[in-house]
């Protein structure tokens, strides 16, 4: 997933293909949050100039030097998208950060959204905790019967997800997910529903097979309930209202390569008049599906869709199986 801050305007030169705006992107990130810690110029020349370091575009200040966009992998497999003065990392500033699961392709179609986006400038300095930082914790193979504070799960704004005991006044113990702040598994927590958890993620895994194993009946303890926990697990498994992430991953990819949002509502068959009497592709609809545009009325844009809706999506408006793009 992407993590994006802004950059000041500047006249783009790059080759690379352009976005209609990385505008949705930054509401849905949290990349513009201020991080404690050592501006890049400051950082250890060594921590930088070992990383693998790719090019992926460039532009030029009005009123200053040109600039360029680089990609540095992290030691954990995860990407770093930095805006640096050309030909140097000096004045590195924090574009984006990819998990080591998304596609490389990924870091190129950020490049090309950022340097699109005029209100580009208001990225935050790169800092060590940034080369240091590492992405959701997906333990493979848990045991079932250490599901716990060495398991949990972290999200990209740091919160820890948790299957553990939960014990209510006059009520016996269940096993549940829970939610801490701040990384912490150890603080203060709430209990929350399995789909809470892979909406967090924006992945089923490996919350799906976390809970599987809890509810082993080899392994599950009789006197701790899973009644609550199996249901939320057979509605997951059974609702029609899945994932948008892979979706609109494929989406900004078509878009990136020239193809716009009206083309593919069109595909769709969702179209309207326009002031002149044509018609258009009806983008506000494709925004909302694919978790670009909030829905009216709601403060932020969805991560679900109707699994019809995406299979429309990928087979009409991108022309590719369904099953590419399920997560």
């Amino acid at each position: 997933m992407i993590s994006v801050a802004a950059s000041p305007a500047g006249e783009c030169v790059s080759d690379a293909p352009a976005a209609e705006s990385c505008d949705h992107v930054s509401a849905r990130r949290n990349g513009t949050t201020p991080t404690a810690g050592r501006p890049a110029e400051q950082l250890p020349a060594l921590t930088l100039s070992t990383a693998p370091v790719r090019s992926l575009g460039r532009y030029t200040l009005d009123g200053g030097g040109p600039r360029e966009i680089l990609s540095v992998a992290r030691a954990d497999g995860s990407t770093l998208v930095l805006d640096a003065l050309a030909g140097s990392l000096a004045d590195a500033r924090l574009v984006g950060d990819l998990a080591c699961d998304e596609p490389s392709q990924n870091a190129q179609l950020l490049c090309a959204m950022y340097l699109a986006d005029e209100s580009r400038g208001r990225c935050r300095p790169l800092t060590e905790p940034d080369l240091n930082a590492c992405g959701p914790v997906h333990p493979a193979h848990p045991a079932p019967g250490d599901l716990s504070l060495e398991n949990a799960l972290l999200d990209r704004r740091g919160r820890a997800f948790v299957l553990r005991e939960v014990t209510s006044p006059g009520f016996p113990p269940e096993l549940r997910w829970t939610r801490s702040p701040a990384c912490r598994a150890d603080d203060a927590f709430d209990t929350v529903a399995l789909r809470n958890v892979v909406g967090a993620l924006e992945d089923y895994e490996p919350a799906r097979t976390l809970t599987a194993l809890a509810l082993d009946a080899d392994h599950a303890p009789e006197a701790i309930s899973t009644r609550r926990l199996r249901l939320e697990s057979e509605r997951l498994a059974r609702s029609p209202i899945v994932l948008n992430r892979r979706l609109r991953e494929a989406v900004e990819t078509r878009l990136a390569s020239g193809q716009t949002m009206s083309e593919i509502a069109i595909r769709c068959g969702r179209t309207k008049r326009n002031p002149h009497g044509g018609y258009t592709g009806e983008t506000s609809w494709l925004a909302r599906r694919i978790g670009q545009m909030a829905e009216a009325g709601r403060g932020a844009p969805t991560l679900w869709v109707h699994s019809d809706t995406l299979a429309l999506i990928a087979r009409e408006g991108l022309g590719i199986d369904p099953h590419e793009v399920e997560l």
